[in-house]
């Protein structure tokens, strides 16, 4: 009996899993526009991807969210190897987001200060799903446009096959069911600090 519900519950993981799977697999959106971009730190793609898209106009703000330490703009420039400067009015960091829930919460209070209507959400692509479960239920009426990222180390279609790429990928799956249950709200961290970059 034991190993008959054992069984049960491993294939509902992997389907479950497969499902999440083809949920990362969306393709990156040629010219996404809004009104605002959101940025999800946890790598210096992701936010060189969403200085790019500022600068081509692709959105008038940009938020930064979830920057830890005393990094400036500049120092975020850097990693990112853009020169953020000649942007830096249109541009806010957000440090009080210590988790994807954080970061929601510090996107929300963005939103509403500078009353945006939709939004370019830039991270991770296997973070996707949970970033905009999350993002919608902190902001249900804000229309997302979801714009991932791959890591460097996961550019390439052999980058599934490694071993660090699956044990990445099913963390991430175990995040987003705890999400789904509205685990994440149990532990909300800080509130939202914002500040303007170009002060």
């Amino acid at each position: 009996m034991i190993g008959r519900v054992a069984a049960a519950v491993g294939a509902l993981w992997l389907a479950g899993f497969a499902w999440f799977l083809f949920l990362i697999a969306r393709p990156v959106p040629d010219r996404p526009h809004a009104q605002g971009i959101v940025v999800l730190t946890g790598g210096a793609r992701r936010v060189r991807m969403g200085l790019r898209l500022l600068r081509d106009g692709d959105a008038r703000w940009l938020l930064v969210s979830g920057i830890g330490g005393g990094a400036d703009l500049a120092a975020l420039g850097r990693r990112a190897g853009f020169d953020p400067l000649p942007l830096a009015p249109r541009i806010t960091l957000g440090r009080g987001a210590a988790s994807t829930f954080g970061n929601a919460r510090e996107a929300a209070a963005w939103v509403r200060e500078k009353r945006l209507r939709s939004v370019i959400l830039v991270t991770a692509f296997y973070h996707i799903p949970r970033a905009l479960l999350e993002f919608r239920r902190a902001m249900p009426g804000l229309r997302l446009v979801p714009y991932p990222v791959r890591p460097g180390w996961m550019r390439h279609a052999d980058g599934l096959g490694r071993w660090a790429g699956v044990r990445v990928l099913g963390e991430e799956y175990m995040k987003l069911l705890a999400a789904e249950l509205g685990l994440s709200a149990l532990f909300p961290g800080p509130g939202p600090i914002l500040t303007p970059a170009g002060t």
